[in-house]
């Protein structure tokens, strides 16, 4: 089956406090290399059967007004990816 991918970011200018835990933490266990990190939400959409563009289109719709807060929050990827 199908799915579609959705994936939200904080906007540029919000915190992000576990971004920052996050890259804190990275160099006590040995990785050097990241200087910043940002972290954010990956929903996984399963469709049954073929996803037409208007299943795509109400997948987008509902990233903007469910899985998302536009408020402080980015849908930056909305895509098919077969199982």
């Amino acid at each position: 089956m199908p799915r579609i991918v959705v994936d939200v970011m904080p906007k540029p200018e919000i915190l992000d406090p576990q971004g920052k835990a996050i890259v804190g933490a990275l160099p006590r266990l040995g990785f050097t290399a990241f200087s910043s990190v940002r972290q954010g939400k990956r929903f996984e959409l399963t469709v049954d059967g073929e996803v037409t563009e208007e299943i795509l289109a109400q997948a987008r719709d509902a990233a903007e007004t469910l899985l998302s807060n536009p408020v402080i929050e980015d849908v930056v990827n909305v895509e098919v990816v077969e199982a």
